[in-house]
């Protein structure tokens, strides 16, 4: 099954091509709407009246807030040091630690942009499209580039 019994969907939560997910373990608030080829992970929660657009994976440790945007193709991750062996042997959960990410209500995450783990991102801030975030994202602030940074500051910030 695409959607694992362990996936709490909240009230009105579209799904639009069931078939074509992989939920399990995630939390999904109401009204929210989950795009084809998406893959939520366990422990991640999704706030409600967002839009995770196709083709995106949220992992373990990520948390929206409400009323986020997650653009087509955006990619999380939740481990700064990935690694798929640990003393020769292939790494199990044990050998490594979940980096929460956060992504505050009304954040808006362009298609193509990757997400470091640990990182915030600030309430209704704006990640430009193909954007690596590799620090927290102060809250109304827009950012692009490889890694992001703040496209402009207001006169009062200089």
């Amino acid at each position: 099954m695409p959607i694992a019994d362990s996936v709490v969907l909240g009230e009105r939560v579209q799904i639009f091509h069931p078939q074509l997910v992989n939920l399990y373990g995630c939390h999904i608030g109401d009204d929210t709407k989950i795009g084809a080829f998406v893959e939520i992970q366990k422990g991640a929660v999704v706030g409600a009246r967002c839009k995770v657009s196709s083709h995106s994976f949220l992992c373990e440790g990520v948390t929206l807030e409400d009323e986020v945007f997650v653009g087509h193709g955006v990619m999380f991750t939740n481990d700064k040091v990935p690694r798929a062996t640990a003393g020769g042997a292939l790494q199990t959960e044990a050998d490594w630690q979940v980096v929460p990410t956060r992504v505050c209500r009304g954040a808006s995450i362009g298609s193509g942009a990757a997400i470091i783990c640990g990182v915030t991102i600030g309430e209704d801030a704006v990640i430009g499209a193909g954007a690596v975030v590799t620090k927290d994202v102060p809250a109304g602030k827009t950012v692009a580039g490889v890694p992001a940074r703040v496209l402009a500051r207001t006169s009062a910030e200089s």
